[in-house]
């Protein structure tokens, strides 16, 4: 940046970095003065909402015109180079230092006061006053820089989450600057509450403070001790200096009081007190004196305030040291932190796992993803290597390693890292796995099976469960501590959403089971008494919040009622898996989330410049989106209830703007056109029985079943004459297979390409002479195309070429079989096109991107048949298609939030 001119502004040097981004020295051209230039962080300057936010703010931050507040002159941006920044009054000088002599820090105080009062006048709370944000001349004057950026680029209403500010968020990676701030935080903001000008107070005082002592009033090493003294711990008044005068001793404690209401209320209340001391005591008068003359009205209505005043402060004074000698509950605040991954979460889950000892967050995030490991005393996440397409992290009971899932294989790695070392053969999305303290893991072996376990070290693993009549699947086991027991999720036949499954317990001594909870998923238990061997609480996932329930660890009974603990947890209801995580410690991360998330789905063209059109379609719970062949009409699934396991087919229809339901029983999944587009093919479960069936795509007739089949399925693709359909699992399939014939008489399927890896996604080309499909064959999702099957049922010809080089997934033909699209992951990425030549033998040129797309539902895109736009499923509130970074959420002290809550809720 230094030597570039951006407008008139001709930059000169460096002067720092902090969480708003970087600032620099320039050369105003026009006016021949230095300027200040703040270039605002990628994470603001890419954002419209938030940067149309800040614009505003910073026009009534322009209004402050003080000779102690850095000027704001102008906020600019440059849209070639992508650049948002603010012009700045160049403020030479140093930063405020301490400890300082009395004499030298009283005065800086009364400007800093000066400073504040004007601001606090019109409205404006500057929200990170520190001794970083206040700048000594070298003529001796005071400055305050940064008045009132933290408000306008804040994330969040001024009530949020603290961890969400400018400086706690995107300064929490460089290491010193968040504890920078959270030393003046005020316990209000450390608590999310609202802020006011007492938040500023409080800030001042802890500056006042610090510049009489030499040292923070609050700091220590790490940021949750910092922020847990703020709120619950008091400064050292004893370290102040012996000249002290009263009156300034008298102005801190009021001014860092942890209630706002008995704080200060006002900053010019500080500068009375500075101005006008409270008088000296008058000495008691001798007896036998005569009494003093009454002094003239004047003097005693000036002397009568202060009077109630010294009468408030000694009342008040001894109800505080009464309240600080009564004995107090041993309960400690819940503190809430925000930490921004500067990676985007990957929309299947961030499955964030905390080390029992809470020194290690695991979490999946990236394009493609990764398994990123962050040692918490450490600035940054760092991505593991060898866990490319990772998921499902995992800790041993010691911390020292990671377990988790890669494509078809359960393994592990050291958590200070090293080579991954496979453990077994798995299904791919094999939901859940969990390290017991006896050296084995208990594991779901796929998505339709029960538990099984194996040794940590390696080896055949051992089947723990079976399904009874009328179950789907075993997922997402937890040891219980003392390795006696397995809680799980029973996911049944007919269930229309997570939200009806069921919570068990397997006792590993007598292999008995039994339903705990009905109606959750993802049941952890949580040592909510500080010790092992009592009984704590049973965490489960239900419709986007967190619940609990008493468990005896020593009966596996819940012993009361469920209560919910926590609202907006991230998780997949088709899947059961909530993205949550813990510490034996009493700390919790989450990734944020809306409970019925689907429900608020929305639809839009984005053409190949990745320009978004919104579509005024009502916001459903869209999926599996697939266009007509003439490009009018486009077939949905939609879950019940938002994001379920039983869902309908819908078609909508752009000219008219209208929704048309065409299933009404079971779950159907996964529509596709026939190539006439007169009728839609589905997937169909109902009653525990599978099939693959098909409507009319007017709405008229009943559904016809084409194939039974042996577990729920998904149509892929018909070839351009109809003649064969191409399909698959709808969970992790090994082969891809075909059905052969015409007409809605039932035939019997045939396997065409069998694998021991994953397939899926199967695509006829236009000319039907190819298809495209997903394997999983190198250890990662990519795109390969191979000759398409014949009437005989057999591939014409031989032959495969992999087409994705980084990933692929929902391979798409174009209309004349020239290009063929595919994503980076299912649920968004890079978009890329591979150009296709034409000729009697297969030749596909290098892919290349067109953009990046985010999406609301897994696969969740369709190629119109004119090959210029593309029909996308957008996630609430979703405005574009580019990908964000993602954030997860801290609880701490989060075992007595569980507690209280439960409690309360009885």
């Amino acid at each position: 940046m230094t030597g570039r001119t951006l407008a008139h502004y001709h930059v000169t040097e460096k002067l720092g970095a902090g969480g708003m981004g970087e600032v620099y020295r320039a050369r105003d051209t026009r006016l021949h003065r230095d300027v200040a230039i703040k270039v605002l962080a990628p994470a603001f300057a890419q954002d419209p909402e938030r940067l149309a936010r800040f614009e505003r703010e910073a026009q009534l931050l322009a209004q402050l015109n003080h000779q102690n507040i850095a000027a704001i002159y102008g906020f600019e941006q440059d849209r070639q180079e992508c650049l948002s920044y603010l012009v700045l009054e160049y403020v030479p000088g140093e930063n405020l230092k301490s400890p300082l002599p009395l004499e030298e820090a009283l005065p800086i105080a009364r400007k800093i006061i000066d400073a504040m009062e004007e601001a606090h006048e019109k409205g404006i709370i500057h929200r990170d006053l520190k001794p970083g944000n206040i700048r000594i001349t070298p003529d001796g004057k005071v400055k305050v820089l940064d008045f009132g950026l933290a408000k306008a680029l804040a994330d969040d209403p001024p009530h949020a989450d603290p961890a969400r500010s400018p400086t706690m968020s995107l300064a929490a990676t460089r290491a010193g600057t968040i504890l920078g701030t959270a030393a003046y935080m005020s316990p209000e903001q450390a608590r999310g509450r609202p802020l006011d000008r007492r938040t500023d107070i409080w800030s001042f005082g802890c500056v006042l403070y610090e510049m009489l002592t030499g040292r923070q009033a609050f700091g220590h090493d790490d940021v949750t001790d910092t922020i847990a003294a703020v709120v619950r711990a008091e400064p050292d008044f004893a370290a102040l200096p012996p000249a002290t005068p009263p009156h300034l001793r008298a102005l801190l404690e009021r001014c860092l009081r942890k209630d706002p209401l008995r704080r200060l209320r006002d900053i010019g209340e500080a500068r009375l007190l500075f101005d006008e001391p409270p008088p000296a005591p008058v000495e008691p008068v001798p007896v036998e004196a005569p009494p003093p003359p009454a002094p003239p009205p004047p003097q005693r209505r000036r002397a009568l305030p202060w009077a109630a005043a010294s009468l408030f402060a000694i009342a008040a004074a001894a109800s505080t040291w009464l309240w600080l000698r009564a004995p107090q509950p041993a309960q400690r605040p819940v503190l809430r932190l925000t930490m921004p991954l500067h990676a985007r979460i990957d929309p299947r889950g961030a499955y964030p796992a905390l080390s029992p000892d809470g020194a290690y967050l695991a979490f999946v995030a990236g394009s493609p993803r990764q398994i990123y490991i962050r040692q918490l005393d450490q600035p940054d996440a760092k991505p593991i290597p060898g866990t490319e397409d990772g998921y499902q992290p995992f800790f041993s009971p010691d911390g020292r390693w990671l377990g988790f899932h890669q494509t078809a294989k359960l393994k592990k790695v050291p958590v200070t890292g090293g080579a991954t070392i496979a453990l077994c053969d798995t299904d791919t999305g094999s939901p859940g796995s969990s390290w017991g303290a006896d050296g084995t893991i208990v594991f779901a072996a796929a998505q339709t099976t029960g538990l099984s376990r194996v040794s940590a070290a390696g080896g055949k693993p051992e089947v723990l469960t079976k399904l009874d009549k009328g179950e789907r699947s075993h997922r997402w086991p937890q040891v219980l501590p003392g390795g006696r027991a397995v809680v799980f999720t029973v996911s049944t036949e007919g269930q229309t959403s997570s939200d009806d499954a069921r919570i068990a317990v397997l006792s590993l001594e007598t292999g008995a089971r039994r339903v705990l909870v009905e109606g959750g998923t993802h049941a952890r238990y949580v040592p909510t008494s500080g010790q092992e061997n009592r009984a704590g609480h049973l965490v489960y996932w239900r419709a986007g919040s967190l619940f609990a329930v008493p468990f005896d660890l020593k009966t596996l009974q819940v012993t009361g009622h469920a209560a919910p603990i926590l609202e907006g947890v991230n998780g997949v209801s088709g899947f059961g898996h909530a993205d949550f995580g813990f510490s034996n410690t009493g700390a919790l991360a989450y990734a944020p989330g809306a409970p019925s998330a689907g429900l608020g789905r929305t639809l839009a063209w984005v053409d190949r410049q990745g320009k978004v059109e919104p579509i005024p379609a009502p916001p459903r719970a869209y999926s599996s989106p697939r266009l007509s062949p003439d490009g009018q009409r486009a077939a949905f699934d939609m879950a019940t209830g938002g994001s379920g396991a039983s869902s309908d087919i819908w078609v909508y229809e752009f000219a008219r703007g209208t929704l048309t339901r065409l299933t009404f029983q079971g779950s159907n999944i996964n529509p596709i056109w026939t190539p006439d587009g007169k009728r839609i093919t589905f997937g169909l479960t109902h009653q525990g029985k599978s099939s693959l069936a098909s409507v009319a795509a007017d709405g008229s007739g009943s559904v016809a079943t084409l194939a039974s089949v042996e577990q729920p399925s998904a149509p892929n693709s018909w070839s351009p004459d109809g003649k064969i359909l191409l399909f698959g699992a709808a969970g992790p399939a090994r082969d891809i297979r075909i059905l052969p014939g015409t007409g809605t008489g039932e035939r019997k399927p045939q396997r065409f390409i069998e694998s021991q890896f994953g397939l899926y996604n199967a695509r006829f080309s236009p000319d039907g002479r190819w298809i495209a499909y997903i394997s999983i064959e190198s250890g990662q999702a990519q795109v390969y195309v191979q000759p398409a099957p014949g009437p005989d049922g057999k591939a014409q010809g031989g032959g495969k070429w992999q087409i994705s080089t980084d990933g692929g997934t929902g391979p798409r033909w174009s209309a004349n079989g020239r290009e063929l699209f595919y994503l980076g992951s299912a649920l968004g990425g890079k978009l890329m096109v591979a150009p296709i030549e034409p000729g009697p033998t297969f030749r596909a040129g290098v892919p290349k991107p067109l953009f990046e797309l985010r999406l609301g539902a897994r696969q969740g895109f369709d190629l119109h048949p004119d090959g210029k736009r593309f029909l996308v499923v957008l996630a609430p509130g979703q405005e574009e298609t580019s990908a964000q970074p993602g954030q997860l959420n801290f609880v701490l002290e989060w075992f007595d939030e569980i507690r209280r809550r439960v409690d309360a809720g009885r």
